[in-house]
């Protein structure tokens, strides 16, 4: 199973690259895969590609179903 994970670009850097934001942290991502991705769009990751552009309320859904998951995890790991 593949999993790919929402994050906003905060920042468009040189060469493709750009800054993410993910659940307060921040990485960079190639967007060599979607080079049209602007600062302030969310974007799925997988493996530090940009994948697909998504709607922030996609986004906040699927990082919330995450975070549901870990603190279960934590509770009944």
């Amino acid at each position: 199973m593949c999993l790919a994970v929402p994050g906003k670009i905060t920042k468009k850097k040189q060469g493709h690259k750009a800054l993410v934001e993910v659940a307060g942290l921040e990485r960079e991502i190639s967007l060599d895969l979607l080079p049209d991705a602007l600062e302030g769009e969310y974007v799925l990751i997988h493996t530090g590609f940009a994948i697909q552009k998504i709607d922030e309320a996609d986004a906040e859904e699927t990082l919330s179903l995450l975070r549901d998951l870990v603190q279960a995890n934590e509770v009944h790991g």
